[in-house]
């Protein structure tokens, strides 16, 4: 893909269950989501507040990235999901979507998230400020 390809964001809160799969797969995020239960990634995607998207603009419109964040579109959103196909990684899609999130969120809403280890980097480039005080507990399925 060339580096200046243009690239759509929008909101899409109806995206095609194999289509975000597939991007999940393509990221490498599918080692962690669950990309072999298709209910589970409809839930995924239904129970979304905000689902952003990165499209090439040529014939088919194909997708190369996505986010999925749950907010309240006044306090907070949580993004849950950051995903760029590898092919596309390095040419400022997810720096794109961030941008676009906070674009549509506003300034008075904060951004959250938990970062893979690899992707660390990213986010403290884009200008994301790491905090220490995380909490968790594992889902059990």
């Amino acid at each position: 893909m060339a580096e200046n390809s243009h690239v759509l964001y929008a909101s899409e809160p109806a995206l095609d269950i194999g289509e975000f799969r597939r991007v999940l797969v393509e990221s490498g995020l599918g080692e962690t989501r669950p990309v072999d239960d298709p209910a589970r990634l409809r839930a995924m995607l239904t129970g979304a507040d905000l689902v952003l998207t990165a499209r090439l603009d040529i014939e088919g419109k194909p997708l190369i990235g996505v986010i999925r964040a749950m907010t309240d579109f006044s306090w907070v959103c949580y993004i849950s999901e950051l995903a760029v196909s590898r092919s596309a990684q390095g040419l400022g899609i997810g720096k794109g979507l961030m941008d676009e999130a906070r674009r549509q969120l506003g300034p008075s809403v904060a951004i959250s998230l938990i970062s893979m280890p690899d992707a660390v980097g990213f986010y403290e480039r884009i200008g994301m400020k790491r905090m220490a005080d995380a909490f968790w507990f594992s889902r059990k399925s």
